[in-house]
């Protein structure tokens, strides 16, 4: 096991070199490298109740907050993954701890912070600017992902005939309450010949992340075949980011560029 563990710190070093990689191209593209990426900027609304003495009635009003750095922070999502794995190597005698245990915390914050950055720049791609529903968003998704964590906790130790499967049921829930609202504006005009290409590129890729990675969950859980062993099904986890962040990274940039 321990030549295994020191394998996944090197592994852990190379995945976070390409990851920082990738996020450095991407800052530098964004810094008005190609001008659409660097102009696109959404602007963050907020909605509240005023009251309108001449009608004598509550009326929706809005105002404009700020600017959403679009560019940088999908950067930031790259980043902030080539930040955890520099962490792991960093860190490696508690994360060996961890894996020991059937637990890599890493991981998942990491991700909540990570893909709740992402699944947000998606949301303003189809056209969600409120910040009360944007913060709502972020908040489930980090929250599906911190039931990851509590999954491995709750978990760890037993056998796997007493798995615990309450956490990844609730996650999973609350992992499908953003994109509720993400279809909502989707096919709020009907008209789906109208939707870019890249929306549905963005579309089919998360939804395949999304499921990849509880499937590896289940395969270890479950133990079957080479998922018996949690340090295989952790390797796989590094993987999975890996392809689909970018993958998606680089859809959702690009995606900035279109009409």
């Amino acid at each position: 096991m321990e030549t295994t563990l020191q394998k996944l710190r090197r592994f852990n070093l190379v995945m976070g070199a390409v990851h920082l990689v990738q996020g450095v191209v991407m800052a530098f593209l964004a810094s008005r490298v190609i001008q659409q990426i660097a102009e696109f900027q959404p602007v963050i609304t907020q909605f509240y109740l005023t009251f309108n003495p001449e009608t004598s009635s509550l009326e929706v009003a809005s105002r404009e907050l700020f600017e959403l750095p679009f560019g940088f922070l999908v950067a930031s999502f790259l980043l902030i993954s080539a930040i955890a794995h520099g962490l792991i190597v960093l860190m490696k005698e508690k994360y060996f701890a961890g894996l020991r245990q059937g637990i890599n915390k890493f991981r998942w914050f990491e991700y909540a912070f990570s893909s709740s950055i992402m699944i947000v720049l998606i949301a303003t791609l189809f056209g969600i600017y409120d910040i009360a529903s944007l913060v709502l968003i972020f908040i489930v998704n980090a929250s599906m992902n911190l039931f990851g964590l509590t999954m491995e906790q709750l978990n760890s130790g037993r056998e796997k005939k007493d798995v615990n499967w309450g956490p990844f049921v609730w996650g999973s829930i609350a992992g499908i309450a953003p994109w509720i609202a993400i279809l909502l504006y989707m096919f709020g005009t009907g008209n789906f010949g109208m939707v870019p290409w890249f929306v549905w590129a963005i579309v089919g890729t998360y939804f395949v992340a999304f499921n990849t990675f509880p499937i590896n969950m289940i395969l270890q859980y479950k133990g079957i075949g080479k998922w018996k062993d949690y340090l295989y099904g952790e390797r796989t986890y590094i993987v999975l980011s890996l392809v689909a962040k970018s993958i998606l990274a680089w859809l959702v940039l690009f995606g900035a560029m279109q009409p």
